[in-house]
């Protein structure tokens, strides 16, 4: 990219970091539409470090409809909020954007607020203007740490070990 962040414009800037509120909110309001909204077909989500960490397996995941498909299954019988604080936009050309942001996210079992697993992740994220849009083209998700039970969001994995 060619320039540095300094200078985007205030509606680029916005609609940057609202890419990654569809994102949260999208899971939270347990909203398809709203999710898909935030990514480009092509899309690639990397949450692999850190579920490994948590003592299961995600795959990178590829593609719009992937990702989707398998966030909305593995979190089908979860309660979530996403808290997004400290969003930096690091790169600007115009074009295409890298983003990076404090991410808090709760998860509970709908059945069970007993138990939780509270992660709070340090997101970054690759984004391209497509028409008017931003969409996410690449996120990485990395750990910084995690409070509570790692069973609530991979329960499967962590029974079988």
């Amino acid at each position: 990219m060619n320039m540095s962040a300094y200078g985007v414009p205030a509606g680029d800037r916005a609609e940057i970091i609202d890419a990654l509120y569809r994102f949260g909110a999208g899971q939270d309001l347990r909203d398809r539409a709203l999710f898909d909204s935030a990514f480009s077909r092509r899309a690639k989500l990397d949450f692999t470090a850190t579920a490994k960490r948590l003592g299961g397996h995600l795959p990178l995941l590829e593609g719009r409809d992937a990702i989707g498909d398998t966030i909305f299954a593995n979190l089908s019988g979860l309660d979530t909020t996403h808290t997004v604080s400290n969003p930096r936009i690091t790169q600007y050309d115009g074009r295409r954007a890298e983003l990076s942001a404090l991410v808090e996210a709760q998860h509970l079992p709908r059945d069970d607020h007993g138990r939780h697993l509270l992660l709070k992740n340090l997101y970054t994220l690759t984004l391209t203007k497509v028409s008017d849009a931003w969409l996410i083209e690449h996120l990485r998700i990395d750990n910084v740490w995690m409070s509570g039970d790692p069973a609530v969001l991979f329960p499967r994995e962590l029974a079988a070990a």
